[in-house]
């Protein structure tokens, strides 16, 4: 007994370490990502700058900060590199404990936002707010609106069916991907070139180059209630992976605890694609380096995902600005990494997924 209870503690003490070592690397890749592009600015300037903005926003002027750099530096970190950094932050959380939570609720290793077609559905829901020239809100609006009726639809086929196989599950996410992608062709067609197909065609490709920090202050509170709602749900989420009997035989009502599950990872996937376009990959990729970390414990695995999913997109973000002369689309990039994990991840699964 006093041997079970040591290495729980151990084991909790452990947990515990590693989340903190990711925060604080996530602190470290932040200022880093803040730091690097074109125009460099030093380190400590980086944090000065930072601090000062924070400062600013604060009343009375409880902590006043000496401005010891130029104001190229100011702009280049203000207005350019901190918008696009926190909401490479908010994304790549968002979207992995998304995916995470999916993963768990359907006990389906292979779940993520955009294989159920979230992804392509929320864009559909964005392009078509985009085509009549509306704001980021009604572009959320229409991106969350999209994204919903696309998992309703994904879980609606194995049902008509009557077959709830991995691989049917998986199918049906196809189908409603390629009847995504069939509607983005027609709304390219009937969009303006000179105006809206600009924009729409940004949203397919994945960007953050044209955030600014007006939108990530619109939708950036949206993510973080989604986020702590679903890290609210872990505990429920582990019950649920139980399955249905087991999980009502706890006390939890199966049918409402999905659909919460449902809508707040589909308002993280479809506020993502609201502010940066179709982004793949990072849902299915990240809970599972969470995973290996620190096992399947949502518990743990949620908490930690939240943390990586931001780490990895803080850096792609900086791959994707200074791997070459001009942005790189995200996308590529995620799905250069998303790819042979996917592959990986067959490989381990095969022997289940018939």
């Amino acid at each position: 007994m006093r041997r079970d209870m040591k290495g729980s503690q151990s084991g909790e003490y452990a947990w515990r370490l590693v989340l903190l070592g990711a925060a604080v690397l996530t602190c470290a890749v932040f200022v880093l990502s803040v730091s690097i592009g074109i125009y460099r600015v030093p380190f400590g300037n980086v944090v000065k700058i930072v601090f000062a903005e924070v400062a600013d926003a604060l009343p009375f002027g409880m902590f006043p900060v000496e401005r010891s750099w130029s104001s190229a530096e100011g702009i280049a970190v203000v207005a350019i590199r901190l918008p696009r950094t926190l909401a490479a932050l908010l994304i790549g959380s968002a979207l992995s404990v998304a995916g995470a939570a999916y993963q768990s609720m359907f006990k389906n290793p292979m779940v993520s936002p955009d294989i159920l077609g979230v992804s392509s559905g929320a864009t559909v829901g964005a392009a078509l707010a985009i085509l009549v020239s509306a704001n980021i809100v009604w572009v959320e609006l229409g991106a969350f609106a999209g994204g919903v009726a696309a998992v309703m639809l994904t879980t609606l086929i194995p049902k008509l069916i009557r077959n709830h196989s991995i691989v049917i599950l998986v199918l049906a996410g196809i189908i409603v991907g390629g009847l995504s992608s069939s509607v983005m062709s027609v709304i390219r067609m009937v969009a303006d070139p000179a105006t809206t197909l600009a924009d729409i065609t940004y949203w397919t490709m994945g960007s953050l180059a044209r955030v600014k920090m007006r939108e990530v202050g619109a939708v950036g509170p949206v993510i973080v209630l989604g986020v702590a709602a679903l890290l609210l749900f872990r505990y429920r989420l582990n019950v649920l992976s139980l399955g249905d009997a087991e999980a009502k035989s706890l006390g939890v009502n199966v049918g409402r605890m999905r659909v919460a599950v449902i809508l707040a990872s589909t308002l993280l996937t479809a506020s993502s694609v609201s502010i940066a376009g179709t982004i793949g990959w990072v849902g299915l990729v990240i809970p599972h380096i969470s995973r290996m970390i620190v096992g399947p414990d949502n518990k743990r695995m949620l908490p930690l995902a939240t943390f990586t999913g931001g780490i990895f997109m803080m850096v792609i973000d900086i791959l994707a600005r200074t791997l070459a002369a001009t942005d790189i689309p995200i996308s590529v990039l995620t799905g250069i990494i998303g790819t042979p994990f996917f592959f990986f991840i067959l490989l381990k699964q095969r022997r289940s997924l018939w």
